[in-house]
């Protein structure tokens, strides 16, 4: 694992150093800025502190601000489709020229998802595996907010035991993707986290109120006013290319299949996914082993879930694993581990060229191993499909 880990990272570094020292500007030879989606961000962020928050959600504002950053004309455009909250992120990083807004995103966003990945598996090669899992480098690459979500996922399932208020404030930080947390609550009414669950709520409402207080009223206006363009123009028509995404819908959609189809699909998962949650979360089963289970449910969930995203995995990695540690892994479980930490170099490519969508593909098996592995430590598989699945 060391050794994959230490040549992934050099490969990497090599060739991202390769292709900067090719670079005059922040755009590359395609008219793409260095670190793309995070272009967005800071175009916002921009504007919020303009006073003109609400106008990142009108495109064509949005656009001509990036296209002045770059002093480029053919930039894309990177639509704005965050919820009010994600404007305290922006308008920090847009105080600070475009290069070091991106750096210091990128390493303070790092930093506390290794942190949180160091706390949930306390071992001296958690901070190597972590920091080579590829989904890490699709992240940075796109200057996206992968390690934020799976810092707050992870840190929030890491401190519910012992701390849950703490847990609380960290799943309320999330609305700012709140497509990640569809099952959260779920599980935290399944499991009588009642502290857990009062506090996510509160620092939701707190965080609601303060966006109102400093951006005004008019910025949830235009949110709520944007998403319908959002859905059909970024999401449904699949603009962003489906072999980005990683999920049913997707899948569908990229086979051709209807929108009725897609999100029919999308929703049955979904419901599956709920159902077995709530009975892990009422069960004796090992705390890591829900853990790993909401983390990977998290990603299932949501028909709008890209590869980089794939960074919450890492958390679900790393609870099976704590669990395994203790308790012993079975060989079929340690194959499904090794797929489900290098699916996200490949899966884009591999959605590309084939139409497969290998990541989803990885995380349906994670899951599936997960509530096996449940359901044998809590008894409820019999011994007769317990020695087949052994075998």
């Amino acid at each position: 694992m060391r050794a994959y880990s230490v040549i992934l990272i050099a490969v990497v570094t090599i060739t991202a150093g390769i292709g900067f020292s090719r670079l005059d500007t922040w755009v590359d030879d395609s008219g793409k800025p260095i670190g793309t989606d995070f272009t967005n961000t800071y175009a916002a962020g921009i504007l919020a502190n303009e006073g003109l928050a609400a106008s990142a959600y009108n495109p064509l504002v949005q656009h001509a601000v990036e296209k002045a950053i770059f002093e480029r004309s053919d930039v894309p455009l990177f639509t704005w489709n965050y919820p009010p909250f994600f404007f305290a992120v922006a308008a920090l990083v847009a105080l600070m020229p475009y290069g070091w807004g991106l750096l210091s995103w990128v390493a303070a966003s790092l930093t506390t998802y290794l942190l949180t990945m160091r706390l949930i598996l306390p071992r001296p090669e958690t901070l190597l595996l972590a920091l080579a899992f590829p989904a890490s480098f699709v992240n940075i690459g796109h200057g996206q907010n992968g390690f934020l979500t799976a810092a707050l996922i992870g840190g929030a399932l890491h401190f519910m035991p012992r701390r849950p208020w703490l847990a609380g404030l960290l799943i309320g930080l999330l609305v700012y993707k709140p497509h990640f947390g569809l099952m959260i609550p779920l599980c935290l009414m399944a499991d009588r986290r009642w502290i857990t669950f009062i506090a996510a709520a509160c620092s939701v409402i707190v965080l609601s109120a303060l966006s109102v207080a400093i951006l005004g009223i008019d910025v949830w206006r235009a949110f709520l006013q944007s998403t319908d363009v959002t859905q059909k123009l970024v999401f449904e028509s699949g603009s962003t290319g489906w072999e980005k995404f990683q999920s049913v819908f997707a899948a569908i959609r990229a086979w051709h299949g209807s929108l009725v189809l897609a999100y029919s699909a999308q929703g049955v998962l979904t419901l599956a996914l709920a159902v077995f949650l709530s009975w892990l979360w009422t069960s004796n089963a090992a705390y890591e082993l829900k853990a790993s289970a909401l983390a990977t449910a998290s990603l299932l969930a949501t028909p709008y879930a890209l590869d980089y995203d794939m960074v919450v995995l890492a958390v679900s990695i790393a609870f099976f694993v704590r669990h395994g540690l203790t308790h012993g892994f079975r060989d079929y479980e340690i194959t499904v581990l090794a797929a489900a930490w290098i699916v996200p170099l490949i899966a884009r490519t591999a959605g590309g060229l084939t139409l497969i969508p290998l990541g989803l593909i990885a995380m349906l098996l994670l899951f599936a191993v997960t509530m096996l592995r449940a359901l044998h430590d809590t008894g409820v598989m019999p011994i007769s499909q317990r020695a087949i699945a052994q075998a």
